[in-house]
């Protein structure tokens, strides 16, 4: 062992204190890592080691080895992490040792000595560590000052400013900006930097700028661009981490708490003011005289005094003392005589109050009484100092609104209304700026004060009270608010209504939710800066990273209501740019050994092997292969990053050999434009070295391309950021002259809209044109000049000060880049800002400067000064800061510069009143559309200088209107216009003027609305004594009607009375329609009286009407280019008694017979002759001399007449059509394109009113108008054709297509190439559109043919274009249609063919034809099963309604069936899942998609009935069902709002196709059935259905689908689906809201239709009787009647009740056709509860009455009894079974043998045979003829085939009737086809309106089923008549009312009713068994269910399950 490890080791065992002193530097050494050792080993911050070793670390960090000195380092670190805030008393010595003696040390050293101050932080040694820093920054060596900064702004950045207090720092700063190191100058920028993050940039500004120089102000105002955000701590004082919850426990609590905990972490903002030392005042005050000045005699001496303590006072921070008398001075100020004495004294009570704060509040109190008072002047100096300093003593604390109540009050009561508008106004400000708690505690007393000041007779204090009260509801709510709103009027109560709804939310809710977001935004960008390890406050630089600051201006809560959604919006895309990461800019350093691990094996070893070779050919090859390599890889996104770093170290970017750097610039622009996101830091890498190359003659191509892809990938904005410093610093001028070249380019590519135009313009200012060489500063003209192409001459305003030479130069280059704004698109985009939009640069683009700061107190009080040249200079100085800012500026701060601007308006100095709007003018230039609202009304004092009568007063006023103007929209000034055009001060040269000037701004304009409110001061004008005044009047006058509208004219002519009116009208078009306004109320004419009227008429004879003393020449009242003749007399316009059509003479049928079709011709004169006389007959005076006038501004306006009264006159247009298209034809043929406009403007709507009168046009009138329009398509002028394609591709709605089509033919004949181009496409349109209406006229195709040998290539191209259409359409079948073609013609067609089948695989439509053969298919293999499916509904509806015979039959447009259209759109769906989620969820339009598929497959599966799909289907059915269900009133609603009924008509004829199909039909649950029919007749029964779109159509095919239901659906649920609709519906399933009707009547209607539904399933219940379960229904029928109870249906028998007669009138049926076996259908009614069910009584009713009409074969006496009467009676129920089906048999052979009802014979005899297979049916008809058997034998075979199919018996009727076999008539009760409706009522269903509830059913059930269960001896049955006589019916009718009225009085129906009921249970073995007995017929055989009778099976498995249940459960429970 050496004597060195001997040393060692016996030092080990020395106390601490020796080994840490020790003299031999090693043993020191290994003392401190030992020590650090056990420091580690410590987890109790108490343990008692901590405290003995605490003292050894003064000494040891100060220790002169400098790896002894780390390793003591480490040891403190160790340490200070064991230990706690107790062992803050050592933290003095320690830091002062690490300042001493660690700052200057290695770099490590420097680091752990920073660590160590961070934990000292940790331990909340603050204000020792702010100590040490303060010694360190004064350390002479700057080497030692940078680490201390730096320390600093590690701890502010990581514990923030809670723990870090900003104000020392801030103190320390001052003398670090002037050190002469400038690498403290930029360590003291960051933590400025950092300073503002945590503060607010403002605070900073104000406190450390005046104490540094211009130069660095500079630097910092640049730098603080870059900070943006909010900052939050990332580091916790140890005991708060100590405080801290486990993470388990966090994550757990995470839920409500949450926004607590993240509001608590949001740092506390820091308020300026408390971060400034307070300044003593009031010795300064006692020194400069205050005292004595305040008490002289001349104004101005006080004035001075009291502006000496303002000055003092405005410091940020006054210190305490006793400001009593100063107060109770300026308190006798405020009332000075003198105005600016006064305004100085309140402007000083402001400053004390904001640097006093609370220590100012007795001395408020004490001034406020008196400021309030002092409201009352109108001076707006001094009210505007008065609002600003109330405004600021509450802002600053200094009173409360609980304190302030009294003086409220007895201002609120002051006799100046000044006072009481502002100090409520003030009061508004104050509630406005609380927050909701002081709100709640103050409200009371304030509530009363404002709805008091309600009834104020000054509409500004009622308006201050409204503001007030909204303030209050917005802060509290409106609870407050509640019982005080009950006392006011209904006016006030609206309009606090609207000003509260107009605020905003009502409630706190929002603000504090606005608060949430922003706090969760903070966390979220913290989050992502937590990756960013900030070591430096340099880092903060730009060119660094970019910083987040909190918000300069910190004043959230006095936001004004009106700019929330403004702050809302901002701030959520605030929120929404913090929460993304920012990106990592600046990339780090990489050793090639790091680039090669971390290429691995992305690259082949050998290539990067080469790219280090000497040899330049080695290199290429292995660039050429890597590059190749790079192209193949699948992720490059991935490898972006590595493959960038790779090519800029190897070869890197100082590689000598041309073709090597041309192939690497080509690979990095092959990377930057192929990955999808290209980093930034990449383009950081690359730039140094691709700026080099641009400069490079030989790389140039390539860089300048790799810069422009980099643009792309990145932005150009980022592109030119950093070319601007290397650029800049480069020593190689063509890196600057080439990189501005480029700039060039890109700007040409990019535009502007991203690039930061302020700094690019003041680089090309500072760098490009101060370079030496001509290269340069050409480039950067270049560059300038595209910068004005998209920006304008607004640029020059920035170039103010560049040198005249390269002025010119840059004028020159502006003349070849003239401006383009919006039309200069940029020609590439940028891949990363894709997804937001962002505009094209211009104006918007360019910055406005803020002045605030330039409009000082100084410059506002200089425009004050009573010295007219201080004035002049001030305006001087104004414009002054507007050129330094470029004229741009923002409107921030400029309030009071434009209230002092205001005051020069009035100043006594003429020339400076124009010299102040001049500056007006340029202020509203350089603000541009923000000037209206920061102006604060100015404008209306600008308009009161034209009452000067000097010239040039009124031009420089007009002047500065120009100006407003340009900035903002004229409609903006019309108000102010307005009022001074009334103001009685403007002379009538200032009125001429201001009318000359509107006219010239309306002359521009082409519609302007808002011009109406310029119309009445105008007329009022034209009656001006002054003729100039009358004269400019009159010419506004003629623009304002010009661009206001004729609607805006008429409502607006009721505010115009008097002569003004009259003279009005003149000018007005003499329309019909305006005698609303000018009729007298009582009889008179227009405004006058009826005496001044007369008086007016016979004046007006000699030119000159009086009117008073005033005298109006006729030469007042102009009448420009109207003949006397032409013009309606004003009297005779306001009485116009006559209609505008008169067709009561009218002969249209005669006028028709004498057109005839011919090819068309211009109008000859006798036809012209002839017209003109038919439109004097029949159209009234005014409106036909308009239209033949020869001047087309007539004309038009008697298009508009007719235009305007075209909806009330639908019917007489209808009458003279003709003739109007007479006249149509006419104006088509000439020339003037004004009127022929007019027309096509017209003609649409004509068309439209034809259509909703539901005419079409006759053939006379289609050959009067449509070979013109057809010959007339050719236009040579676009918009006209335009017009005229779409007018003849609407006459459809009122012609044929077929018969239009044919015109259209002819049009191809035409000699005008044009007409024939559009006839092509037209005929193209209706193939694709009118397929099927068209389909036999395709040989026509043959015409379009021909014309692709044309020579003109349009019309080729419009032929093969039309064939194209048609070959998508028909296929290959095309060429049967095209007839004989050349070859040439043929390829032509195979290419476009070709390409159209091209173009439809890429919209998915499927292949030519497909469509259109898959409709033949389905109808050729189907037959007419098909052919009902898709044209039913036309079918059903196809009689005509009108009477005439070209009114237009409805047809109901079904596009999957009738069009041979693809059945799924482009985007549709594709499967039947996607189908019906697209059904279930999308709209109505795109549902439509989804039908369409489920239509299709529908008609798959009913092709093929027994295949897998209608299995499949089955499943899908009752949901299917469900989703259309759902969808109807989805589509109805829709339809409803003025939508296409496009989808009800899908959603209805998608119902019809599943109905159709049985199989699927009974597929559908109950419930959904329920919906379903609901759905179906509530729309039934909707009054607006008729007037929807196709309206009487849809209620058509809404009858037919229901009638279809109730066919095929399972007729047992529709039977308990029904029964159970007729209770009362609920209202809220009413789809439309409760019209006049109540919603009794409404049910009333509900349960007519219901009632005809049933009556159309009971007339066919002979035939399904075995089709449906006799037990659900009958229960459906017991829970009706128990609902109601007997003492209801007691009271609904009296008043003859449908729904109840009809429940009994199924139940009559039922027992009828059952007889007895049905009791054995009871398993679901608890029989046995007391009191008994009320339908038992009514089925023995029903069971005697029928015996007694010998309806029902007798059973002998105790039959019709409940119990055990079967056992006593069984043959006689064998024989009455047997008797019965014997019955039933000859019955059935009664329908075949009638040729009505054979179909359904046949298919109930089919049915039983189905049942009963035993049975022999021919045994029964041994008496018939062969030829009747045989006829059986062929129809059951028939039946059973279509039975297969599922077809119902209905829709397949016999071809032949069946012989005569049976002398006997066929039963009444014949089933009701859905589609053959009931011959006997088919006139009533087609009256000319159709109703609604028309179903094709019978009227009255009771005309059918005569009757109900107590009327049944009215059914005359023919089998059952004979016998019976009229006394018999009497008496059973007596017999029936004793039973009911019985059963109705005490519950029981007689004792034979009641007893066997009694005696079920004692009985009910026995019953069972004498049931199966009594129903058994033959005892005997072994399994009895092969019987003859299986409807007494029936019976009897229904009395087996009902007795299992009563032996396992009891009694039944009721349902």
């Amino acid at each position: 062992m050496s004597e060195e490890e001997k040393l060692l080791k016996e030092a080990k065992k020395l106390p601490w204190e020796d080994r840490l002193l020790h003299k031999n530097w090693k043993v020191r050494n290994e003392a401190n890592i030992d020590l650090a050792s056990l420091c580690d080993s410590i987890t109790d911050p108490k343990d008692s080691r901590l405290r003995d070793i605490a003292p050894f670390f003064k000494k040891a960090v100060a220790d002169s080895n400098a790896p002894v000195q780390e390793k003591a380092l480490d040891a403190l670190i160790a340490f200070l992490k064991a230990a706690d805030a107790d062992y803050g008393r050592y933290a003095k010595e320690v830091c002062d040792a690490v300042v001493a003696k660690c700052l200057t040390g290695r770099p490590k050293t420097v680091e752990k000595a920073q660590a160590v101050f961070m934990l000292w932080v940790e331990l909340e040694a603050v204000d020792v560590f702010l100590d040490s820093m303060e010694k360190a920054i004064k350390n002479k060596v700057a080497k030692a000052v940078v680490p201390a900064i730096d320390v600093m702004f590690q701890a502010l950045s990581e514990f923030g400013a809670k723990v870090v207090p900003p104000k020392r720092i801030l103190k320390m700063l001052p003398e670090l900006f002037d050190h002469q190191d400038q690498n403290v100058r930029a360590s003291s920028k960051g933590l400025t930097l950092e300073l503002c993050r945590w503060i607010g940039k403002d605070p900073v500004k104000s406190i450390l700028f005046e104490k540094m120089r211009d130069t660095m102000k500079k630097e910092l105002e640049a730098e603080l661009v870059n900070v943006t955000g909010t900052a939050k701590p990332s580091r916790k004082i140890r005991s708060e981490q100590d405080r801290e919850p486990e993470p388990e426990t966090v994550s757990e609590a995470a839920g409500p708490g949450a926004v607590e905990e993240s509001e608590a972490d949001t740092p506390a903002e820091i308020d300026e003011y408390e971060l400034v030392d307070p300044v003593d005042i009031l010795t300064p005050l006692e020194k400069s005289g205050f005292w004595d000045g305040v008490k002289a005699t001349k104004w101005s001496e006080r004035k001075e005094a009291v502006a000496e303590l303002t000055k003092l006072a405005s410091t940020k921070k006054i210190a305490p003392g006793d400001f009593t008398e100063v107060c109770r001075t300026l308190k006798k100020l405020i009332t000075d005589v003198n105005i600016a004495v006064a305004v100085e004294a309140i402007q000083a009570i402001g400053n004390l109050a904001r640097g006093l704060r609370t220590h100012f509040s007795g001395s408020s109190r004490f001034l406020l009484p008196v400021l309030l008072e002092k409201l009352k002047e109108k001076k707006p100096t001094l009210t505007e100092s008065l609002t600003q300093t109330l405004q600021a003593m509450y802002k600053s604390g200094c009173l409360n609104l609980a304190d302030i109540v009294e003086d409220v009050k007895t201002a609120t009561k002051n006799k100046v209304p000044l006072v009481r508008s502002l100090t409520l106004n003030w009061v508004t400000f104050c509630i406005e700026t609380s927050n909701k708690a002081v709100v709640l505690k103050v409200h009371k007393d304030y509530v009363p004060i404002c709805m008091e000041c309600l009834n104020d007779g000054t509409p500004d204090v009622r308006d201050a009270a409204f503001s007030a009260l909204t303030a209050i509801a917005k802060s509290v709510g409106m609870r407050p608010l509640e019982r005080s709103l009950e006392k006011l009027d209904d006016v006030r109560k609206k309009k606090l209504s609207e000003m509260i709804a107009g605020s905003g939310s009502v409630s706190g809710a929002t603000s504090s939710a606005a608060v949430k977001n922003s706090g969760g935004g903070v966390s979220s960008s913290e989050a992502s800066e937590g990756s960013f390890v900030k070591k430096s406050a340099a880092s903060m630089l730009s060119g660094k990273r970019p910083v987040s600051a909190a918000p300069a201006n910190k004043k959230g809560a006095s936001v004004k209501s009106g700019n929330n959604k403004k702050v809302d919006g901002a701030g959520r895309a605030e929120t929404a740019k913090l929460s993304e990461t920012p990106e990592d800019i600046e990339p780090a350093e990489m050793s090639l050994e790091e680039i090669e691990s971390r290429l691995g094996s992305l690259i082949q070893a050998d290539v990067i092997s080469q790219l280090k070779s000497a040899v330049w050919k080695e290199r290429l090859e292995a660039i050429s292969s890597l590059k190749q390599q790079v192209e193949g890889l699948q992720n490059l996104d991935q490898s972006v990053e590595i493959l960038t770093y790779l090519l800029c170290t190897l070869p890197g970017w100082n590689e000598k050999n041309v073709q090597v750097q041309q192939q690497v610039i080509e690979v990095i622009t092959y990377l930057a434009s192929s990955a999808t996101k290209f980093p930034k830091k990449c383009v950081v890498l690359c730039l140094l070295g691709i700026s080099e190359r641009v400069a490079d003659m030989k790389t140039r191509v390539h860089a300048m391309k790799c810069l422009t892809t980099f643009s792309e990938a990145v932005g150009p904005g980022f592109v030119f950021e950093r070319l601007y410093k290397i650029m800049k610093e480069h020593k190689n001028p063509k890196v600057l002259s080439e990189g501005l070249s480029w700039m060039v380019s890109a700007i040409d590519d990019f535009g502007v809209s991203h690039l930061k135009l302020k700094d690019l313009i003041d680089f090309c200012k500072d760098t490009g044109l101060q370079s030496s060489a001509a290269a340069t500063r050409n480039a950067t003209i270049k560059v300038l000049g595209a910068l004005h192409k998209f920006i304008g001459p607004e640029i020059k305003g920035f170039l103010t000060d560049v040198k005249p030479a390269l002025l010119s130069a840059l004028d020159v280059e502006y003349q070849k880049n003239p401006f383009e704004g919006n039309s200069a698109a940029p020609k590439k985009t940028v891949r990363a800002l894709e997804s937001t939009s962002l505009s094209v640069g211009g104006l918007d683009s360019l910055p406005r400067e803020d002045i605030s700061g330039k409009v000082t107190p100084t410059l506002l009080k200089s425009l004050e000064s009573p010295d007219w040249k201080v004035r002049l200079e001030s305006i001087e100085a104004v414009n002054k800061i507007l050129e330094e800012a470029n004229k741009r500026i923002q409107p921030t701060g400029t309030g009071e510069l434009f209230g002092a601007l205001r005051g020069r308006l009035f100043d006594s100095n003429k020339n400076l009143v124009m010299a102040t709007l001049t500056t007006i003018g340029n202020v509203a230039s350089a603000m541009g559309p923000a000037v209206e609202k920061a102006s604060k009304g100015i404008l209306s004092d600008i308009l009161k200088c034209l009452s000067d009568n000097k010239k040039h007063m009124r031009e420089s006023t007009l002047s500065t209107l120009d100006a407003w103007n340009a900035a903002v929209h004229f409609d903006k000034m019309v108000p102010y216009i307005t009022s001074a055009l009334t103001d009685t001060k403007i002379g009538a040269e200032g009125r001429k003027d201001l009318f000359d000037w509107s006219a010239r701004q309306l002359s521009g304009l082409s519609e302007f609305p808002d011009a109406v409110h310029l119309l009445k001061p105008a007329a009022t004008a034209m009656m001006d004594k002054s003729s100039d005044v009358r004269k400019a009047a009159d010419g506004c006058i003629t623009e304002i009607l010009r661009v206001s509208g004729q609607e805006t004219i008429e409502k607006n002519l009721k505010d115009i009375q008097g002569p003004s009116l009259t003279l009005i009208l003149e000018r007005v078009k003499p329309y019909g329609s305006f005698q609303e306004f000018v009729e007298p109320p009582k009889g008179g004419s227009i405004g006058l009286s009826s005496k001044t009227n007369t008086k007016v008429a016979k004046s007006t004879s000699n030119g000159v009407t009086k009117n008073g003393n005033r005298t109006v020449t006729s030469r007042a009242i102009p009448a420009k280019g109207l003949k006397p003749d032409t013009m309606l007399p004003v009297q005779g316009i306001s009485v116009q008694p006559q209609a505008l059509l008169n067709v009561r003479d009218s002969n249209k049928e005669e006028r028709e017979r004498m057109v005839r079709r011919a090819k068309f011709e211009e109008p000859r004169i006798e036809q012209i002759q002839e017209l003109e006389n038919d439109m004097m007959k029949y159209f009234r005076e005014d409106l036909h001399r308009r239209l033949l006038s020869t001047d087309f501004k007539k004309q038009v306006d008697g298009l508009e007449m007719l235009q305007k009264a075209l909806p009330s006159i639908g019917k007489e247009i209808i009458e003279v059509l003709d003739i109007l298209l007479r006249w149509f034809v006419l104006q088509l043929c000439k020339s003037n394109t004004t009127c022929l406009l007019k027309v096509l403007e017209f003609l649409p709507e004509l068309f439209n009113s034809l259509k909703g009168e539901t005419y079409s046009l006759s053939e006379a009138e289609a050959a009067i108008f449509l070979p013109c329009l057809i010959e007339k398509l050719g236009h040579n002028i676009e918009k006209v054709r335009e017009k005229m394609r779409e007018l003849t591709k609407q006459i459809v709605q009122v012609y044929s297509a077929a018969k239009g089509y044919t015109y259209i033919l002819d049009g191809l004949r035409s000699k005008n190439n044009r007409t024939r181009i559009e006839c092509a496409d037209l005929v193209g349109f209706f193939i694709d559109h009118h397929g099927a209406e068209i389909s036999g006229q395709l040989k026509s195709l043959q015409m379009v043919a021909t014309l692709t040998a044309e020579r003109d290539g349009e019309i080729r191209k419009a032929a093969l274009n039309t064939l194209a259409t048609g070959y998508k359409i028909l296929g290959e079948d095309i060429w049967r249609y095209v007839g004989k073609l050349t070859d040439a013609q043929k390829s032509m067609l195979d290419d476009r063919f070709k390409w159209k089948v091209r173009e439809m695989e890429k919209r998915g439509e499927g292949r030519p034809g497909e469509a259109r053969a898959a409709l033949r298919r389905s109808v050729r293999e189907n037959g007419p099963e098909v052919a009902e499916q898709s044209c039913e509904v036309s079918q059903s509806i196809s009689r005509s309604i009108f009477s005439r015979k070209n009114f237009v039959q409805p047809e109901l447009n079904m596009e999957s069936h009738l069009m041979p259209r693809a059945l799924v759109g482009v985007s549709g769906p594709t499967n039947w899942n996607e189908a019906l989620d697209i059904i279930s969820f999308g709209s109505p339009e795109q549902s439509v998609e989804g039908m369409k598929v489920v239509c299709h497959e529908l008609t798959q599966a009913t092709n093929d009935p027994e295949g897998s799909l209608m299995d499949e289907l089955m499943k899908d059915a009752d949901r299917l069902v469900s989703c259309l269900a759902n969808k109807v009133a989805k589509t109805f609603d829709f339809s409803l709002t003025g939508a296409s009924s496009r989808s009800c008509k899908y959603v209805l004829n998608t119902l019809m196709q599943t109905f159709q199909n049985k199989r699927l039909a009974h597929a559908v649950k109950e419930s959904t059935l329920d919906n379903l029919i609901t759905e179906l007749l509530l729309w039934l029964l909707d009054e607006r259905v008729p007037h929807m779109d196709d309206g009487s159509q849809l209620l058509k095919a809404l009858n037919v689908l229901m009638l279809k239901i109730l066919d095929n659906a399972d007729r047992t649920s529709s039977f308990a689906v029904l029964i159970n609709l007729l209770r009362p519906l609920d209202p809220s399933r009413w789809p439309s809201p409760a019209t006049n009707e109540t919603f009794t009547a409404r049910n009333q209607k509900f349960s007519d239709l219901v009632v005809k539904c049933l009556i159309k399933l009971t007339k066919v219940l002979q035939s399904t009787i075995y089709d449906v379960d006799l037990d659900r229904i009958l229960q459906s029928i017991h829970v009706y009647l128990q609902e109601l109870g007997m003492e209801e249906i007691r009271r609904r028998a009296g008043a003859d009740d449908k729904p109840l007669r009809m429940v009994k009138t199924v139940l009559h049926e039922l027992v009828k056709l059952r007889g007895a076996a049905i009791k054995g259908h009871l398993s679901l009614v608890p029989i046995d509860m007391k009191p008994p069910p009320i339908i038992l009584a009514y089925i023995d009713l029903n069971l005697e009455t029928l015996a007694a009409a010998r309806m029902l074969t007798s059973t002998g006496p105790g039959q019709t009894h409940w119990g055990d009467s079967g056992v006593n009676n069984q043959a006689p129920a064998t024989n009455s079974a047997d008797a019965q089906l014997k019955q039933e048999l000859a019955a059935i052979f009664k329908k075949i043998g009638d040729k009505q009802t054979c179909t359904i014979g046949l298919y109930e005899l089919y049915r039983i045979t189905q049942l009963y297979p035993k049975v022999d049916i021919f045994s029964q008809l041994q008496n018939a003829s062969e030829a009747f058997r045989t006829y059986i034998r062929d129809g059951l075979a028939q039946m059973e085939k279509n039975a297969a199919a599922g077809r119902t018996p209905s829709s397949v009727p016999m071809a032949t009737p069946p012989p005569a076999s049976l002398n006997s008539s066929s039963p009444e009760f014949a089933p009701l086809s859905p589609v053959q409706t009931n011959s006997l009522n088919d006139s009533k269903s087609l009256s000319s309106k159709p109703e609604p509830t028309n179903f094709n059913l019978p009227p009255s059930y009771t005309e059918d089923i005569r009757g109900s269960g107590n009327a049944l001896a009215d059914q005359r049955n023919e089998r059952f008549i004979g016998g019976v006589t009229s006394g018999t019916l009497d008496a059973i009718r007596e017999r029936m009312k004793s039973m009911q009225l019985a059963a109705a009085g005490g519950g029981n129906i007689d004792e034979y009713a009641t007893r066997p009921l009694m005696s079920v249970n004692d009985n009910m073995n026995a019953g069972l068994s004498s049931q199966s007995r009594a129903l058994d017929p033959h005892p005997g055989m072994e399994n009895p269910t092969q019987g003859v009778l299986p409807m007494d099976e029936k019976a009897l498995s229904g009395l087996q399950a009902r007795m299992e249940r009563l032996k396992s459960g009891g009694a039944l429970e009721p349902l």
